[in-house]
C-alpha cells in the first residue's frame, strides 16, 4: 500500500465562462448563397479554468491544511477529491482509488464535512440522524446501534441526543455532522471549514477533537479561513491561488521564507480608504492589509518591510493630517498569515 492517502496529478477543472464577461461565443447566423441556406460554424464555447494543474501528495496520518483566498480553486479541488465534481483532466486517488473510475470506493474511504451545506436533517434528532445515515451506509443494525452510541458519547451529545437538531447550537450541529462523517470509520476525513461560525470555546473544542482524530490514525484534509487554526493543527500546508498550488511545506518552513522581513503592526482610529494607497507608496513597504477590530473605530494595519526603522518615519508622515490617530505600533515576527499575504498579495478572506 502506498504511503499516500491522497494523490492528485495535474488536476484541472474547467467550467463554461459566465455570460457578460466579453467572451460570449458568436451564435450561428443563417446566410443565403445561390438558394442554399448556409450556417456560420459556431465558435468553441469559452471556458473558465478554476483549477489549473494541481499536484498534491498527502501522507497517511497527517493533517494537511489547504489554504486559499476566495475564488482560488480550493473548494473546486476538494469537491473533485470527494467525487462531487469530475475533473476535466488529470487524475486523483483517495486511499489508492481513482476519483472517477472508482468513485464508490472513494466515498467508502472518505468522511466529509463540507462548508455551507446542510449535511444533516434538522427535523430529526441527533440520534435519528446518525441512525438514518448508518442505515444509508449499510452498516449492520447491531454494529450501527453500538457505533451511534459511542459517537454520541464522544461528541458530548448524550444529554440532548433525542432533541431535534433545529434546537441545537451551531457547534452541536457541527459535532453531529462530524459524527456522521465518522460512522463508517473512514481512514480519511475531509473537513471543510469545520469551525466556521462557532464561538471561541466551541471552536477550541472542535480543534481538540480534530487533533485527537489524527492521534487515532486518521488522515485529515483541512480547509480553514483561520490562519491560527491552520498553524496549530497542520503538519503541512498547501497554499492555492489562481487554480495552482503556489507553496507547500510545514508551517515553520513557510514562515522561514520571510524571516528576513519585518512586520509592522499598527492600531489606529480614523481610518480612511485612501490611506491604504498612501501607505503602499511608502518606500520600503511591500504589502498592506487592514482589518477592523470589532465594531469600534479601531483598525489593525499590517505592513511588511525589509527595514522597519527606515520605514517608520515615512509611515508616521503618511498618517498625519488625515484625522487619523495612531494608538499602538509594534514590530512583530512574521506569522503564517504574513506568508500568505506575501505569496498571494491578499488576505485569506479576500
Amino acid at each position: 500500500m502506498s504511503d499516500l492517502a491522497i494523490e492528485a496529478r495535474e488536476l484541472v477543472k474547467q467550467f463554461p465562462a459566465r455570460p457578460g464577461t466579453g467572451d460570449k461565443p458568436k451564435e450561428e447566423q443563417p446566410a443565403r448563397k445561390r438558394g442554399f441556406r448556409l450556417f456560420v460554424k459556431k465558435e468553441p464555447k469559452p471556458m473558465f479554468t478554476a483549477v489549473n494543474g494541481v499536484d498534491l501528495e498527502i501522507q497517511r496520518g497527517e493533517i494537511f491544511g489547504l489554504l486559499g483566498p476566495n475564488g482560488a480553486g480550493k473548494s473546486t479541488t476538494i469537491r473533485m477529491l470527494c467525487t462531487l465534481l469530475e475533473p476535466t483532466s488529470g487524475t486523483a486517488r483517495v486511499n489508492g482509488f481513482d476519483v472517477v473510475k472508482q468513485a464508490n470506493e472513494v466515498r467508502r474511504n472518505l468522511g466529509t464535512l463540507l462548508a455551507g451545506e446542510r449535511s444533516i436533517y434538522w427535523k430529526l434528532s441527533g440520534r435519528e440522524n446518525l441512525e438514518y445515515f448508518a442505515a444509508l451506509y449499510h452498516i449492520p443494525p447491531a454494529i450501527a446501534k453500538k457505533r451511534v452510541g459511542e459517537l454520541i458519547e464522544r461528541m458530548e451529545l448524550k444529554e440532548r441526543a433525542n432533541e431535534l437538531v433545529e434546537k441545537y447550537s451551531t457547534g452541536m450541529r457541527q459535532r453531529v455532522a462530524i459524527a456522521k462523517a465518522l460512522l463508517s470509520r473512514p481512514p480519511i476525513l475531509l473537513l471543510d471549514e469545520p469551525t466556521l461560525g462557532l464561538d471561541p470555546q466551541a471552536a477550541r473544542n472542535l480543534r481538540e477533537l480534530i487533533a485527537s482524530l489524527k492521534s487515532e490514525g486518521h488522515t485529515i484534509l483541512l480547509t480553514t479561513h483561520y490562519m491560527e487554526e491552520a498553524d496549530q493543527l497542520s503538519d503541512r500546508i498547501g497554499i492555492i491561488d489562481a487554480g495552482r498550488v503556489i507553496a507547500l511545506d510545514t508551517p515553520a518552513a513557510l514562515k522561514r521564507r520571510i524571516d528576513q522581513k519585518e512586520v509592522i503592526r499598527l492600531e489606529l482610529t480614523g481610518w480612511h480608504a485612501d490611506l491604504s494607497d498612501r501607505l503602499k507608496n511608502v518606500d520600503g513597504i511591500e504589502s498592506v492589509t487592514t482589518r477592523q477590530q470589532g465594531e469600534a473605530d479601531l483598525w489593525e494595519v499590517n505592513m511588511q518591510a525589509q527595514n522597519s526603522r527606515a520605514a517608520l518615519p515615512r509611515i508616521v508622515e503618511a498618517l498625519s493630517g488625515n484625522g487619523t490617530r495612531l494608538v499602538n505600533m509594534n514590530i512583530v515576527k512574521p506569522s503564517l498569515e504574513d506568508v500568505f499575504i506575501h505569496l498571494t498579495g491578499k488576505a485569506l478572506r479576500d
